[in-house]
C-alpha cells in the first residue's frame, strides 16, 4: 500500500527537481543521474523524526525484483539522513521508471551484503572510491516486495 502523508521535499534543490521531473513525467524523464546516463529509482519513505513523506533518487541496483539502497553519501563521514529513516520505518515505495511498488527495506550484512556490494559497484563504480575514503562502513539495504522478503534462498516463514 502506498505511503501516505504530508510530503516534505528535500532541502537540496537538485533532489527536489529530479524527484519532481521523475514523478511528473510518469517515470519517463529524470531517470538518470545528472548527465551520466546511469539509471536511478525514486524511493519514498517516512521521516524518522517528522513522520512526513521524504523522497530521494538512488542509483538503480536491481537483482531478481530486489533493489539495493547504498547509504554512501559520497563517502562522507556520516550516514545520509535517509539511512535513519529506513532504520526507523522500513516500509518504502519505489518507482523504477513508470513502475511503482511498495517494498520493505532491511539492512544486509555478511555474505549477503558482499553480494549486493558487488552489484552496486558494478552499477555505479564510484561506490568503491566512496568506501575507500569513508571512515565508516557504508551500509547497504535491500528493498524487496513482501512476497520476496528475507535473504535470498531463505526458507519461507511457516507462520508458526
Amino acid at each position: 500500500m502506498p505511503l501516505e502523508g504530508e510530503y516534505d521535499p528535500s532541502p537540496a534543490q537538485w533532489i527536489r527537481e529530479q524527484v519532481e521531473l521523475y514523478e511528473s513525467s510518469g517515470g519517463t524523464q529524470g531517470t538518470t543521474l545528472w548527465d551520466t546516463g546511469l539509471p536511478v529509482v525514486i524511493v519514498t519513505m517516512r521521516g524518522a523524526r517528522s513522520g512526513r513523506i521524504r523522497k530521494i533518487p538512488l542509483m538503480r541496483v536491481e537483482h531478481e525484483g530486489r533493489y539495493a539502497a547504498v547509504a554512501s553519501k559520497g563517502g562522507f563521514p556520516r550516514h545520509p539522513v535517509w539511512y535513519f529513516n529506513l532504520k526507523a520505518d522500513p516500509q518504502v515505495d519505489l518507482q523504477d521508471g513508470p513502475e511503482r511498488r511498495s517494498m520493505t527495506a532491511r539492512e544486509v550484512i555478511g555474505e549477503e551484503k558482499a553480494q549486493w556490494w558487488q552489484r552496486a559497484v558494478a552499477a555505479y563504480p564510484p561506490y568503491a572510491e566512496y568506501q575507500e575514503k569513508a571512515d565508516r562502513v557504508i551500509p547497504v539495504f535491500v528493498l524487496e516486495p513482501e512476497h520476496l522478503a528475507g535473504p535470498a534462498n531463505a526458507p519461507a516463514p511457516t507462520g508458526h
